[in-house]
């Protein structure tokens, strides 16, 4: 026993030596070989008694499995050292524009992503933040805290995509809009606000200018002394930036939703030539968003008194933008993934603002 010791105390001692993988190797075989230490030891169990081979068996087979396990460990250690020493030796410069090369080899950013870098990026010119929430939600921010009353037809299962919850508990659904992310806002952080929401959101419906998922833009000012004038101002600066028409055509037609009031729908001139729509011209109309004023139930469902503080609210679709924008016309070719289709209207990774947000 006292020989299985020493021998142990050696190897471990040779082990903690060693520096490199092939020197581990080298060792191992030396020790763990047909002609290595422990594999004597365990050949010389047929020369002793079945008495003895019951105790010197036991303790050559630990003094076996302890070596193992110390070579592998020490590989391990070897390993971990080695790619430490490429990290602190290996630099890549990720500032360096890439090389010029064939388009097809070059990825595309989509152009819903676009769009959204380039809303985010108008909006954080009028000192908009933005800010992020979860897909799946309560009833409570999705309607209730929205002045969305128990029988509209958006609550009804035709219309929204509601969790199964074999619990008992609060139903959950997948958020029908960004607007939840309004409420919780308002109920977690002190006015003045002055943010967007841009988000995924999910309804049951699906054709060419529909989808069960789809994207949405909404925004939200709170602040003392703000009226319609500054929801008007804002939103027609907004346009006429994105759609780089100057003077573009304006106007704000009465509308109604449950959370504002008054609630108003904005559409911009256009013109339809053959299957082209050109943007600020002709007498035509074209809804593209919906606003209005936060309704004072809103801000009581929030914990924030209506009398001292006033704001409005507004919101759009990110596929409708990107369609008048880009040309694109049917909603479903954002979501199939043609790689064609994607080399003629993505956009440049190397020219490209990129303002990427996270969801909750």
């Amino acid at each position: 026993m006292s020989d299985t010791k020493e021998i142990e105390d050696k190897i471990l001692s040779e082990i903690s030596k060693i520096k490199s993988l092939k020197e581990l190797q080298e060792i191992k075989i030396q020790e763990l070989g047909k002609k290595g230490r422990v594999s004597i030891l365990m050949r010389s169990l047929s020369d002793v008694s079945s008495e003895e081979k019951k105790i010197l068996g036991k303790s050559y087979n630990e003094l076996r499995v302890n070596i193992l396990k110390a070579f592998e460990s020490k590989e391990l250690e070897i390993r971990d050292a080695d790619i430490l020493n490429r990290i602190e030796i290996e630099k890549l410069d990720v500032t360096l524009p890439v090389r010029p090369g064939n388009d097809n080899d070059e990825g595309k950013i989509h152009p819903i992503s676009r769009t959204i870098d380039n809303i985010i990026d108008i909006f954080s010119n009028f000192n908009f933040t933005v800010e992020t929430g979860p897909d799946i939600e309560n009833d409570f921010h999705n309607f209730t805290a929205l002045n969305i009353p128990d029988d509209h037809p958006a609550r009804q299962d035709h219309d929204t995509f509601y969790i199964s919850n074999q619990d008992n508990q609060e139903r959950k659904l997948l958020r029908t809009h960004t607007s939840p992310v309004q409420i919780r806002t308002m109920i977690n952080k002190k006015p003045p606000i002055r943010i967007i929401a841009p988000g995924r959101t999910f309804r049951c419906d699906d054709d060419a200018t529909h989808s069960p998922m789809f994207h949405q833009i909404e925004g939200l000012v709170i602040d003392k002394n703000i009226n319609m004038g500054h929801l008007k101002g804002l939103l027609r600066a907004f346009c006429e930036e994105f759609f780089e028409v100057s003077n573009l055509p304006i106007r704000f037609r009465p509308s109604f939703f449950p959370f504002t009031e008054p609630s108003a729908e904005i559409d911009i001139g256009y013109n339809k030539i053959g299957n082209s729509i050109k943007i600020g011209q002709g007498s035509d109309w074209l809804e593209v968003m919906g606003c209005g004023m936060v309704h004072p139930n809103v801000f009581v469902n929030c914990n924030l008194d209506p009398e001292e503080w006033q704001g409005f609210a507004f919101g759009l679709g990110v596929e409708r933008f990107a369609m008048l924008k880009y040309g694109i016309s049917d909603l479903r070719n954002f979501y199939e993934g043609d790689i064609r289709w994607l080399n003629h209207y993505g956009f440049s990774t190397t020219n490209s603002p990129n303002f990427d947000f996270k969801e909750d």
